[in-house]
């Protein structure tokens, strides 16, 4: 289910709360509603404020952490890459062929189209997994001579070992890190909260107004907690950028 959809649901239950709090206010006895009743109702939705800001904060600072970690990596990933070819490069001109489906290899990743957000299933295809094999294959047959071509063809395999992490890794991430049984009691505290509300706000249409809008923060809220979670498509996408710009520059000699 999309964030959008997640969130419209959070929002119809968040204000059905409060519609269903101020029907309740019409038939609830009198005397339930009186001083001492609305006492111990704002402390027990005190405590359960209080528990939802802390809920919420650490589902913000969940989303946040993965999103960030996941940039990361596909920042990572483009500095190997370009790093990768460098080596390559300086290794000689038997590397040639390796090279060549070095950048083939990136073109499949990131797609041919601008769109953003499906280089991570892109990262993932078949025709992918059989670029990096045959550029494994190519960097296995070669057969260094010197004492530097032995390093630099150790440091290549070395950054080509970090990058199959790496790219494992990110697919394993696309998931989400969000338990869903964390949103499901979130909107459950906020809906009691906002039965409340309705159930001791008088009867207007400006109170009506506010308790939409508070509503419709709260959905935004979790809309936005949502978004960062799932980093490769929606709004607050991570942008494929970094490995475009890797793909532009590799098969430049070093120093250039």
């Amino acid at each position: 289910m999309s964030p959008m959809a997640i969130s419209w649901i959070v929002f119809a239950c968040v204000f059905g709360g409060a519609l269903l709090g101020i029907f309740l206010r019409s038939v609830v006895p009198e005397h339930h509603l009186n001083a001492d009743s609305k006492d111990v109702v704002k402390l027990g939705m005190g405590l359960i404020a209080t528990m939802s800001a802390l809920v919420l904060a650490l589902l913000i600072a969940s989303a946040k952490n993965s999103h960030d970690t996941q940039s990361g990596e596909v920042i990572q990933m483009s500095a190997d890459f370009i790093q990768l070819d460098r080596v390559l490069a300086r290794y000689g001109p038997e590397t040639r062929d390796a090279r060549i489906l070095l950048r083939a290899l990136i073109a499949r990743g990131i797609g041919t189209t601008t769109a953003q957000g499906n280089y991570p299933a892109n990262l993932g295809s078949t025709a992918v997994n059989a670029g990096a094999d045959s550029f494994y294959e190519k960097m296995q047959q070669l057969t260094p001579r010197t004492d530097f071509q032995r390093a630099l063809h150790a440091q290549a395999m070395q950054i080509g070992a970090d990058l199959a992490h790496s790219r494992s890794l990110l697919l394993e991430q696309t998931g989400g890190s969000i338990p869903m049984p964390f949103m499901i009691v979130l909107v459950f505290w906020f809906t009691m909260i906002f039965i409340t509300f309705g159930l001791f706000a008088p009867t207007n249409l400006t109170v009506i107004a506010v308790l939409l809008v508070c509503a419709l923060s709260v959905a935004g809220a979790i809309f936005l907690i949502l978004e960062l979670d799932r980093p490769f498509s929606g709004l607050i996408q991570i942008s494929d950028a970094p490995l475009r710009d890797a793909f532009g520059r590799l098969g430049q000699l070093p120093g250039s």
